[in-house]
């Protein structure tokens, strides 16, 4: 059979478009920096309080202190992106995570903690969120849907390495672990984001792979994808009710997403679940919010994008009243379908929607103070929930609280009129 038969032809991936290559360069810096910063915080939750005796609001404040710091850095890095580019500032955001993990192994006291804890944060910044939605957002437009829902699911992925993180603390202690954390944020994560590059006219491109001759023209007429918004001044934008809407409903998104899984294993070992199975589920929580990252980012390419970001929020809630329940055995399914797939298409379509209404001339401004406002609920959720159980004993009143306040999030998104286009020249 000759070299040349069909069956014997590999694809030619130097006709791939540059930006898929860039989404899974960020995809995988998102599992890493995801687990690491984010999702795998749960698993030190027992281990630390064992060792130092502090309570579960003590330990919780950590997460909130990260929220702090992100609601003044989100907005600056926003600036500071637009500014500066995307690649630089994920590089020097790796590079402190890193860092940040390496000095946690020296903590003997909280005060060492939180200051290790709010350098993970502020490096945290520089390499997630703000900075790859950013990179997404300027290299796609027809595509942005599917590109940001393929990024953010890899913040979803990063649950998968939860059981790993899990099984370090538990065979090698939890100061190996963070050692190994930090080595392998460098190691892999600083390769991966010399990939990138902060627009697609640098490569000579324009979003979405689209030649220069076969770009459509403007105007309704053109059809085919979203026409590009023009630029909005930022003040302009601080005042549009659609931005005031995504702010608040990003404040009570978060509130729920950071309490459930900061505190999920310990809740779940207050219901006797084992250590090893409560790692499991919270792998899960954060793996099949894949689901919705990817699925609700490709509808937001094809349906109105304010009802496919209120539907995610109300499986969010509906999933917030479940984990009430998780003690049997079918409702902790369905909590594992509703709340991880409707907070993680609240990931996806907010960046999606923000570009909508706003273009990409100024969204790293936008995002930034929407994921700055947005982590003052970050800050809130685990630590009331926290309070919650060392006042009462238990997490009933703190879930049942979240839910009720997440459903708001609904009626806020079901309250933004519709984008308006414009209209035809005759």
């Amino acid at each position: 059979m000759s070299a040349s038969s069909p069956l014997l032809r590999f694809p030619d991936l130097s006709r791939v478009f540059y930006g898929w290559w860039i989404i899974l360069a960020c995809f995988i810096v998102g599992v890493i920096t995801g687990a690491f910063t984010f999702f795998g915080f749960t698993a030190f939750f027992d281990p630390l309080v064992k060792e130092f005796g502090w309570s579960y609001t003590q330990v919780s404040f950590a997460l909130s202190l990260r929220g702090i710091e992100m609601s003044l850095l989100s907005p600056v890095v926003g600036f500071l992106v637009d500014r500066y580019g995307s690649r630089r500032l994920a590089l020097w955001g790796v590079f402190t995570v890193g860092l940040g993990f390496i000095l946690l192994t020296f903590t003997r006291a909280l005060w060492m903690f939180y200051g290790s804890i709010a350098l993970i944060a502020f490096g945290g910044g520089g390499c997630t969120g703000v900075v790859l939605m950013n990179v997404v957002v300027h290299w796609f437009q027809k595509k942005a849907g599917l590109a940001l829902g393929i990024l953010t699911s890899g913040f979803g992925a990063s649950g998968f390495l939860i059981p790993a993180i899990v099984w370090l603390i538990d065979d090698f202690g939890w100061r190996t672990a963070v050692v190994i954390m930090g080595a392998g944020t460098w190691l892999i994560g600083i390769p991966l984001v010399l990939v990138v590059r902060n627009t697609p006219e640098e490569c000579g491109l324009r979003p979405d792979g689209i030649a220069t001759d076969d770009l459509a023209p403007a105007g309704p007429a053109a059809g085919g994808g979203r026409q590009e918004p023009e630029k909005v001044d930022l003040w302009d934008a601080l005042r549009h009710r659609a931005f005031i809407c995504l702010a608040l409903t990003e404040v009570i998104r978060m509130m729920a997403v950071a309490a459930v899984i900061t505190h999920i294993m310990p809740y779940l070992n207050l219901l006797h679940v084992p250590r090893a199975t409560a790692g499991l589920i919270a792998a899960g929580v954060s793996a099949i919010s894949i689901l919705g990252r990817f699925g609700f980012g490709w509808l937001a390419d094809y349906f109105d994008r304010r009802y496919t970001l209120a539907f995610s929020l109300t499986m969010m809630t509906l999933g917030m009243f479940a984990l009430v329940y998780v003690d049997i055995g079918w409702v902790m399914l369905l909590f594992l379908f509703l709340f991880p797939t409707g907070y993680g298409g609240g990931t996806s379509v907010r960046g999606v929607l923000l570009g909508e209404y706003f273009g990409r001339a100024s969204f790293g401004r936008l995002i930034g103070l929407i994921m700055g406002i947005g982590a003052i609920g970050g800050m809130v959720g685990p630590t009331l929930a926290g309070f919650v159980f060392d006042t009462t004993g238990s997490y009933y009143a703190a879930w049942i609280g979240l839910a009720i306040t997440s459903s708001v999030s609904v009626a806020l998104m079901l309250s933004v009129k519709r984008k308006e286009r414009p209209s035809a020249q005759a």
